[in-house]
């Protein structure tokens, strides 16, 4: 599979000359003018070295460097700075936001071929690092699963099936760890030395998810300046998770289903069939019996997933595992934030193991690492505890009475308070966009908007 390169430059000759050298070197070229374009391009192609300038107008490649980082802690691209007006102080300021390196114009070409193989060898060990991590995370027990007896006899399943090539569809609510089960299955089959290619179906747009899957050709369509290898092909000895499954289109459902049952694609404008050998896991929160019988799902489809159904349970349904959720995430918080391990009383953890977490397991860590952040203490009482669902910091009656805000006789302007909101989220969190973000019950994609749109540049 070739390297993908994104330049950012708004000097289109700027952009030319380095596309046509590294388009010689056999790398796949995408192109933006400002720091907003290079986001969204980074967003769609996920390249594998960014080269990013640093004056641009709309948004300077620094703000741009910020957003991408804050915005993801999984993307092992790697990015260099481009300027005509290096400092040290700007240099210095770019490898603190995560820049590998720093190249001032006017650069040598074969200088930058240099840096662009050095790049990639770096994006390279992150990845290795990456599923390195993935993979002792499970050979530790460093993942909670549970000891319910429900979670039990899900394991059990899990440990029958995972040596077998069959199909697997796993169903249950959103939060409940499809996504570690489905990577259960593949640690523990003979597959599990080989890729484990993740696909979330819902978040590719219909236009692009075919290509995304199967790959293309170039010249498929405008963009396909190469060719591209698909999911299918990336997984193949391995496993590929096509997560939220039930948000595929009918056309889109045809074409899957060949390749479930062949385990053959076709790139997009190529007319060779490929075999690949990857075994397929799906996952839903929706109810797929239900959906074929509404004609919004193939039903052929969906035998050819339903070989091995799995399902998870909702957390209420096995209230025996939220002490040991709990007490996981409450460890790992604290040892990233530096705290002392924080403690429950018996009455605390009770009013936990009463609640009925509608986010699951997702929803118990965000809040847990809320409690973290503002607990004032380390040990925890009943009467300290946030209320789940708000930002506040007491489980007490007052919070009913305090959680509505008054409306003044003389009005409000809106956008003030939501800049003011914002403002003391960033500082309680010390300007960490993430967990201002679900302290405010937002994105961390809509608090960087938000910020945009009041001039708010921390």
């Amino acid at each position: 599979m070739k390297p993908k390169i994104l330049i950012v430059d708004d000097e289109k000759n700027m952009r030319w000359a380095i596309s046509r050298a590294l388009e010689k070197e056999g790398y796949v070229i995408y192109e933006a003018s400002n720091g907003r374009e290079g986001i969204e391009a980074f967003e769609r192609h996920r390249p594998d070295v960014m080269l990013l300038d640093l004056k641009m107008p709309v948004m300077d490649g620094m703000e741009a460097l910020k957003k991408i980082k804050e915005s993801t802690t999984t993307t092992t691209t790697s990015v260099l700075m481009l300027t005509a007006h290096g400092t040290m102080e700007t240099a210095i300021e770019a490898m603190k936001r995560g820049a590998m390196d720093y190249l001032s114009k006017p650069f040598d070409v074969e200088e930058l071929k240099v840096q662009i193989r050095k790049a990639l060898h770096v994006s390279e060990l992150e990845e290795q690092v990456t599923y390195l991590k993935e993979a002792t995370a499970f050979e530790t027990g460093n993942v909670v699963i549970g000891n319910s007896q429900p979670m039990k006899e899900l394991m059990a399943m899990v440990e029958r099936v995972a040596a077998t090539p069959a199909t697997i569809l796993i169903q249950g609510e959103s939060g409940t760890g499809k996504e570690i089960i489905a990577h259960l299955v593949h640690h523990n089959s003979p597959r599990r030395d080989k890729p484990f290619i993740k696909v979330n179906c819902g978040a590719i747009p219909e236009t692009l998810i075919e290509s995304e899957l199967f790959g293309h050709e170039k010249g498929a369509f405008t963009g396909a300046v190469s060719r591209k290898i698909g999911k299918f092909e990336r997984a193949r000895g391995g496993t590929i998770l096509l997560d939220e499954i039930g948000e595929l289109s009918l056309s889109m459902q045809v074409k899957l289903l060949r390749v479930v049952q062949d385990k053959e694609i076709e790139r997009v404008g190529g007319s060779e069939t490929v075999s690949v050998d990857a075994r397929v896991v799906a996952a839903t929160n929706r109810q797929l019996k239900k959906m074929t019988e509404e004609g919004t799902f193939r039903e052929d489809l969906y035998y050819r997933l339903n070989v091995i159904p799995l399902h998870i349970p909702p957390l209420r349904d096995r209230k025996e595992d939220i002490p040991g959720f709990v007490h996981h995430f409450m460890k790992a918080f604290c040892s990233e934030m530096g705290r002392k391990l924080m403690t429950l009383s018996p009455k605390a953890m009770a009013q936990l193991v009463n609640h009925p977490w509608k986010g699951n397991v997702r929803e118990l860590e965000n809040y847990i690492e809320r409690l973290v952040i503002l607990s004032p203490t380390d040990d925890v009482q009943e009467v300290d505890l946030p209320t789940p669902g708000t930002t506040g910091t007491s489980g007490t009656s007052d919070t009913k009475k305090d959680s509505g805000i008054q409306l003044p006789e003389e009005g409000i302007s809106l956008d003030e308070l939501e800049k003011n909101l914002i403002l003391q989220a960033l500082e309680k969190t010390g300007n960490n966009q993430t967990k201002s973000a679900q302290l405010l019950g937002i994105s961390r994609h809509t608090l960087m908007y938000r910020m945009d749109k009041h001039g708010i540049s921390k």
